[in-house]
């Protein structure tokens, strides 16, 4: 049912003209035309273009391709505490024309690619030109002032590097995107804003070159002078990130925790304050002068940093990066927001915490074992403990975002993890142990079972940690080398690949066996029109004796509130009212049924409940549809607009989406979730998790340069296994977009619908919103309507129950019902958790203070 635009046909000469070679589907052609969509935005910025060429020409002009400029030239336009100390006021500026190395140039080149080239395009090249040159020159003089600051305060890192000029052409670049970034939607202003700041400030602590504290220092330039250019507009406000936006940003950090160690590795003589736990973290061998030093001291010594040497020259050397690695694949499940994955990391951060500070007390215990010279132990302690602030930061971040990442794996996926990993463990462990009990001969000393047993956890961790355990056997002949190096490689491979799988894995919504089958009964039997909400995360399944009626529930304050009506069989749903109130009286719940039809309401009435209704179901039949007449106008005229501006009605689902789309989606949803300024509601109310489903169908307007103006999600309403109605849920337009975008896309999907034999629509309840009737309200729903006009400007209720009155709906009211008065306040209060279950206590009082005024 895709009405999407036709394929662009080739113009003759297009067709015709273009040499063999570069056909797309050929060599080079392939290569051009999959790189030719990120080199576009340099083709059209004639500033980028220039800086770039000037950059490489000076650079083979004098010779500073390979290794930099040299010492004479860096004396002269390297900038620096001693180049300005020398008077030398031209520096911050002239050091935009050299880099590094030919690293320097290759990473320059991307930056300027990647950040420059789109700056240009949105702010155009003279603005894109003041700012290069103003966060150049203000970039690098705050950061050579932080270096002078530090060298006062007699700073180790930075009293180093005031001694040192360099080049930093990448801080006015920097500058520019942090300008750049106030121009953009949120969800790209987040992005952008993250890698600008998590990347130079990562490099400055791990690394620790001086034009690492420039590229810093012109990242917080351009965040200056991007707030004086946009003062009083709404991107100077802080903005809260969706749920799902906020994952990934834990996620990044935690990844940024694990690649920076391995960056400050690749570097010999990196000198930031956090380059020491590169040595916990990521192992390296042993040095010349290590070999030495051991080989002096015992020929049992020599033959253990021998199978250190050995270990790092072999493929076992990954064990070095074990941690890092592992911490990696942790953030992809923490992207993923899975309570696995938090878990895991939390006992990873706990460990390596409690290392560090066995490694502060013994060292300062017996620093002999360390080789620390007595002068050099308190200097050793403060790096150790610089290092433990920086790991309970991470932890600290991971508390504190604990609510992020509530989804749980399936069942099954992780009774096949944990077979996959203590499988694997256990084979490793029987191998170590077997192998090495018949060859222990090629151990110095020659080795008991006692030995090997006491010796074990060593085998699962890098060499460089040999020295916690006591007694370590040497391996000296082939097969216990083999031991040595490869038992832990491969129970590591094992793990992290098995771990990586199961949190790639397509999110199962079926999270337990009660889920699977309830499942199978809504499918089978239907429900309401909000039914299919019981399938998503978050909810408990009670089922009758029967097993032909179950209500989806969730426990908040005592309180169970269901989602929705009952479903399964319709001849059973009204008793499963009564029975789902016995069993929230046998656990000492009170029971309230939300957002429920007036089936429900009534079998309640005969309970001697209470009702008050709290949104409105619109619900449009679909036979005999037709948008004539005047009723119909607006609805018509957006179909008219969008087709007159080329804006296509495309279905999809979104698991299966190109990903062109599907980051449109995010990028359009996130600027909708951070222009309220509270937190994304949730319980009836589905978001970017919600739509990950293959069940759930999407409707984009799309434009026919592939610009997503707008987005509807569609949930499925079954009887006998079969949809018979479809109800709207994610509705998204883009802020600059085609206006009508939400009318065209319900009129779109009501066609459809309407052809595939679908017997009606939904358009949802709006919370807190309903339409005006002759009865007089109780004082609740008095209560409830002032909720409902007080959250107006935020959430907006009330305007979307009157944009859906232009299709003409039925109107059916949905209830709250519940059995005792006394219970409300506690009602409330798990109907507030349930739709908000992440906002901050900030978040709260601003929405009090919205609320009160």
């Amino acid at each position: 049912m895709t009405a999407s635009a036709p394929a662009p046909v080739p113009e003759p000469d297009e067709a015709a003209g273009a040499p063999h070679f570069l056909s797309p589907e050929r060599g080079l052609g392939r290569l051009l035309h999959a790189v030719g969509p990120v080199l576009a935005p340099a083709r059209r910025a004639w500033l980028t273009l220039t800086l770039l060429v000037a950059l490489w020409v000076v650079g083979a002009a004098t010779g500073s391709l390979t290794g930099g400029p040299s010492d004479a030239l860096l004396r002269r336009i390297g900038v620096g505490v001693p180049a300005l100390s020398d008077g030398h006021w031209w520096s911050p500026l002239s050091s935009l024309g050299w880099a590094s190395g030919l690293g320097g140039y290759l990473g320059t080149t991307l930056v300027l690619l990647l950040l420059l080239a789109p700056a240009e395009q949105r702010m155009g090249a003279a603005r894109s030109a003041a700012v290069l040159v103003g966060g150049q020159i203000l970039g690098t003089l705050l950061g050579t002032g932080l270096i002078a600051l530090g060298s006062e305060a007699r700073e180790t890192w930075l009293h180093h590097l005031s001694d040192l000029d360099t080049t930093a052409p990448s801080t006015g670049i920097l500058a520019v995107a942090a300008v750049l970034s106030y121009e953009l939607t949120a969800l790209w202003r987040r992005r952008v804003r993250l890698l600008i700041t998590v990347v130079p400030l990562v490099l400055a602590l791990y690394v620790g070159h001086a034009q690492q504290v420039m590229h810093v220092g012109g990242v917080l330039v351009g965040f200056a002078l991007g707030a004086v250019l946009h003062r009083g507009t709404r991107h100077l406000r802080a903005r809260r990130s969706s749920n799902t936006e906020g994952r990934v940003l834990v996620a990044l950090a935690v990844a940024a925790f694990a690649i920076g160690p391995a960056l400050a590795a690749l570097y010999k003589d990196a000198l930031g304050p956090f380059a020491l736990i590169s040595n916990l973290i990521f192992s390296s061998g042993p040095d010349r002068e290590t070999i030495d030093l051991y080989c002096a001291s015992s020929a049992q010594e020599c033959h253990l940093v021998h199978a250190m040497r050995d270990f790092y020259h072999s493929p076992a050397l990954l064990m070095g990066a074990m941690v890092s690695a592992l911490l990696l694949v942790l953030a992809e499940g923490l992207r993923r927001g899975l309570r696995a994955a938090w878990r895991i990391t939390i006992v990873v951060l706990a460990g390596w915490l409690a290392l560090m500070a066995f490694l502060a007390v013994d060292v300062s215990t017996d620093p002999d074992q360390y080789s620390v010279q007595p002068s050099d132990v308190t200097p050793t302690i403060q790096a150790l403990v610089e290092q433990m602030a920086l790991v309970m930061l991470v932890l600290l971040l991971m508390v504190l975002t604990r609510v992020l990442f509530a989804l749980r794996l399936p069942g099954r996926a992780v009774r096949s993890l944990a077979a996959v990993v203590l499988g694997t463990l256990l084979l490793a462990c029987a191998a170590y142990l077997g192998i090495g009990m018949a060859v222990r001969d090629q151990y110095e000393p020659t080795v008991t079972f006692p030995d090997l047993l006491a010796n074990l956890p060593a085998a699962f961790l890098p060499p460089d940690y040999d020295g916690l355990f006591w007694n370590t056997p040497v391996p000296v002949g082939d097969t216990a080398l083999a031991l040595y190096e490869y038992v832990g490689l491969c129970f590591w491979a094992i793990t992290l690949v098995a771990l990586f799988l199961t949190f790639r894995r397509p999110r199962v919504r079926q999270e337990d066996r009660a889920a699977h089958r309830a499942r199978q009964l809504l499918t089978a039997h239907g429900g309401s029109t909000l039914s299919y909400l019981t399938t998503w995360p978050g909810n408990h399944y009670w089922f009758d004796d029967t097993g032909s009626a179950a209500v989806a529930y969730r426990v908040h304050s005592t309180v169970a509130l269901t989602t929705g009506d009952p479903f399964g069989d319709p001849a059973a749903r009204g008793d499963a009212v009564d029975g789902f109130a016995r069993y929230c009286d046998l656990h000492g719940w009170t029971p309230a049924f939300y957002s429920v039809t007036a089936a429900v309401k009534s079998r309640a009435d005969a309970l001697g409940w209470k009702a008050v209704q709290v949104a409105e179901d619109t619900v449009v039949p679909l036979a005999g549809l037709a948008f004539t007449g005047k009723k119909w106008q607006d609805v018509r005229t957006a179909l008219n607009k969008a087709k007159k501006q080329g804006i296509t009605a495309e279905w999809c689902t979104f698991p299966d989406a190109p990903l062109a789309l599907r980051d449109q989606i995010r990028s359009i949803s996130e600027e909708w979730v951070s222009d309220k300024g509270l937190p994304e509601m949730g319980f009836t109310l589905g978001g970017l998790d919600e739509l990950d489903d293959p069940h759930v169908r999407c409707l984009l307007a799309v434009d026919k340069d592939r610009t997503v103006h707008g987005i509807t999600s569609w949930m499925p309403t079954y009887r006998n296994g079969e949809p018979v109605g479809w109800t709207l849920d994610f509705m998204r337009r883009r802020a600059d977009g085609f206006r009508g975008a939400m009318e065209f896309l319900i009129a779109s999907a009501a066609l459809g619908f309407q052809e595939e034999g679908a017997a009606f629509l939904s358009l949802s309840g709006a919370p807190l919103a309903r339409k005006d009737t002759a009865d007089p309200p109780i004082p609740l729903q008095r209560l409830l309507d002032y909720a409902g006009k007080a959250l107006e400007p935020v959430y907006g209720f009330r305007s979307l129950l009157n944009f859906k009155a232009k299709f003409q709906p039925e109107y059916h009211p949905m209830y709250l019902v519940y059995p005792d008065s006394a219970a409300l306040p506690n009602i409330t209060r798990a109907i507030g958790k349930a739709y908000l279950p992440h906002m901050s206590p900030a978040q709260g009082l601003r929405l009090a203070r919205r609320l009160s005024s």
